[in-house]
């Protein structure tokens, strides 16, 4: 695919656990661009209860470092999700769309770029329509086609290119 991409994404891991190493793993490297996708692990409880607030505040944290050091940010939907397989009945149907609406009002507020994961992958009762997941709510490969297409287009706008 040819691009200059780092993952410093770690599987399971909360917003709490990603902003602890964010100078470390995205401020230090001098990227021009970060692409932030995260917060369907804090709903899904992974390290215990976070309000859906203290998610968007830690996303808020990281856009904010991030700017500080002059380094773009890309703020990004949560994928859909009808339920967890490993933690049934939190309902991220229903909680995953209050906090995307929250990012993408922050990022329009702010103006950073949002791009819109979930609409592009929905089933239409927000889940992750069945050929793009194994088990609704890690993508497959189909998925993340998806997401790399609309991730490249916010790029390509951000950096020129």
């Amino acid at each position: 695919m040819g691009h200059n991409y780092i993952d410093r994404g770690i599987s399971g891991q909360t917003t709490s656990q990603m902003l602890v190493r964010f100078r470390r793993d995205v401020i230090d490297l001098h990227p021009k661009v970060v692409i932030i996708l995260a917060g369907t692990n804090d709903i899904a409880q992974n390290t215990g209860y976070i309000s859906l607030e203290d998610i968007l505040g830690n996303l808020i944290s990281m856009t904010e470092l991030a700017q500080t050091h002059h380094i773009k940010v890309i703020l990004c939907s949560l994928t859909p999700a009808y339920d967890y397989p490993w933690h049934r009945g939190i309902q991220p149907n229903i909680k995953i769309p209050r906090l995307n609406a929250m990012i993408r009002n922050y990022a329009k507020k702010h103006r950073v770029t949002y791009v819109d994961y979930f609409s592009a992958m929905t089933d239409g009762n927000n889940g992750m329509r069945a050929p793009l997941s194994k088990d609704g709510v890690h993508p497959k490969l189909a998925g993340y086609k998806i997401m790399e297409k609309i991730s490249s287009e916010a790029i390509a706008k951000l950096v020129g290119k």
